[in-house]
């Protein structure tokens, strides 16, 4: 599904939402002192009609908001999206989707009790609306101030249900807070807006998947471009206001076919940046996708992996950054565990702080500052998160151990404030998240010193061959692009239907011997972009064996011809 048609789903959702009795706002003649915190950031948003909306009716609601038998709230925010996109795609030489949409949504949540122990639970996480795309002020405020009332309540209920949950569980002598408090932030950098040659972009698209009459065995050929601009809002009670514009640009191209055996062959190289220039030209692109359907006919006449092996296997840069981002990533970032549990956060590394994760010759730090890295920009870069917290690097793993985790503003055992990563897709809840992570080696290696020592080591073995894997697919345990690298010359042999057997978290803390010197920026867009950064890493052992692909069976007729008759 597009992201346009994704967005008219949601909006459609959000509005045959149930609609509860509106909260009447409690008035008052008494008129407390400005917060100065709050007179600042009414003179940052002066000229911009959104946080001057947003403002408006935060300071009602946060004055006038109150409900008999329910507390008045004592944090309020409003995180507001302008997403502006283009989608395009092309098969077969042909364009099948070319969109450019365009909106706002906005996700509000309203904290009922105090920073120790509030209503951020189940409902209470926060509201979410589609917000109009003019700046009409009241046409804005008026679906602000609905939603607010919304969140209002789902708090008051979330809190009731929070506090009848923590009884069925023994009291924590210690507990964690809910919340962190953080000084109030005002940032307003400029806004972004996309810029592209629609026609352009459509015919490079559709010359590039007119690549499939040159290839008749190809099953499937299709290019597609994604670009994005967004404008995130903040403001809240404490007196943050921020607002900051972020572009990704991604064209992504695809090749498909089954080899004789019925095995399905694929490959789907991607270009990520936040600048459209750094975008490979036309000719480029022509280039690769030549290149990538050459790939996929030479992978149908590769052998298959019949043997199991195990043993040294090197994975290239590229393939690298998918293991980090999934063994490493998803596990250095810090997520407080459900109600009642004792764990410290969630996930592989739960219990390993302070633990080795890695050999103690690896080091990864996520620093969300860095804009560049050897010349490529880096889409995972932010100034401030979506939590109104300026973005800082943090070290996770130093020297192999584990020491920090990525949190946003929801504490955890010994981590009680946020070191800026929490992050949030556009009308979803803020949470941990990674910007741009780093694997670095104290004991950088080439990668041909890294080749050699695959070949020392299988010969020392007696093994006639190693592995060394240029790409990875999904799952993470099999590779795309797989080749033998032979014991007696070195030569590389191209083969097909592999998989890995426990490629884990076990497996990167045990089995990694060397990483190279050659890193590679892997931008990796979505809802929360994020980049990955590895050099190639060295495993003495891992096992090597052949996919199950029983299922896997050609088309009963064949496709239609390519010329006309």
């Amino acid at each position: 599904m597009s992201a346009v048609h994704g967005t008219l789903a949601f909006a459609l959702a959000l509005s045959v939402a149930p609609c509860a009795p509106l909260l009447h706002a409690a008035s008052s003649d008494s008129k407390p002192a400005p917060d100065p915190a709050m007179v600042a950031a009414h003179a940052s948003a002066r000229g911009d009609a959104l946080l001057e909306a947003l403002l408006a009716e935060l300071d009602r609601s946060k004055a006038q908001l109150k409900m008999d038998q329910v507390q008045p709230p004592y944090f309020i925010e409003y995180r507001l999206n302008d997403v502006e996109d283009y989608n395009a795609e092309a098969a077969y030489g042909a364009l099948r989707e070319n969109q450019h949409g365009h909106f706002r949504v906005l996700r509000v949540v309203v904290r009922i009790g105090d920073y120790k122990q509030d209503s951020f639970y189940a409902r209470g996480q926060g509201e979410s609306t589609i917000l109009p795309l003019d700046n009409d002020a009241m046409a804005l405020r008026h679906q602000i101030w609905l939603a607010t009332d919304d969140a209002y309540k789902a708090a008051g209920q979330a809190l009731a249900e929070k506090q009848a949950e923590l009884k069925r569980f023994t009291t924590d002598t210690n507990p964690v807070d809910d919340f962190a408090k953080a000084a109030p932030l005002i940032a307003v950098e400029p806004t972004v807006s996309l810029k592209l040659d629609e026609t352009s972009w459509k015919k490079t698209l559709e010359e590039i998947t007119n690549l499939y009459r040159q290839y008749p065995d190809m099953q499937s050929v299709s290019a597609s471009a994604h670009f994005s601009a967004v404008n995130e809002y903040l403001v809240n009670t404490e007196g943050t206001l921020t607002r900051c514009g972020k572009t990704t640009y991604s064209v992504q191209l695809n090749g498909s076919a089954q080899a004789a055996d019925g095995m399905r062959l694929s490959r789907s190289p991607a270009y990520v940046v936040a600048r459209m220039e750094e975008l490979p030209s036309h000719d480029a692109l022509m280039t690769d996708a030549k290149n990538m359907l050459d790939t996929i006919v030479a992978l149908r006449q590769a052998p298959i992996v019949e043997e199991e092996y195990r043993g040294p296997v090197l994975f290239s840069a590229d393939a690298a950054d998918d293991i980090v981002a999934s063994l490493i990533g998803q596990n250095v970032v810090g997520h407080k565990p459900q109600l009642g549990r004792p764990n410290r956060t969630t996930g592989a590394f739960a219990t390993s702080y302070k633990a080795r994760v890695l050999p103690n010759f690896l080091s990864v730090i996520d620093d969300p500052t860095l804009k560049d890295f050897q010349g490529k920009s880096l889409i995972g870069n932010y100034v401030f998160d979506s939590e109104g917290v300026k973005a800082q690097p943090v070290d996770a793993i130093e020297n192999g151990m584990l020491t920090n985790y990525l949190i946003g503003r929801q504490p955890l055992r010994d981590f009680p404030a946020s070191n800026g990563h929490g992050r949030a897709a556009a009308g979803m809840t803020a949470v941990p998240n990674l910007g741009v992570l780093l694997l670095k080696s104290s004991e950088p290696q080439s990668p041909v010193d890294l080749k050699k020592k695959v070949i020392e080591m299988v010969k020392e073995q007696g093994k006639p061959y190693g592995y060394r894997v240029e790409t990875l697919g999904q799952p993470g345990n099999t590779p795309r692009l797989l080749y033998r690298v032979y014991a007696n010359d070195g030569h590389e042999e191209l083969v097909r239907g592999a998989v890995f057997n426990e490629l884990d978290t076990r497996a990167l803390r045990a089995d990694v011997i060397a990483a190279g010197n050659d890193p590679l920026v892997s931008n990796r867009p979505g809802g929360i972009p994020t980049t990955v950064i590895s050099p190639s890493l060295l495993f003495d052992e891992l096992e090597v064996k052949r996919a199950d692909t029983s299922k896997d069976k050609l088309p009963e007729y064949p496709p239609p011809p390519l010329a006309k008759k």
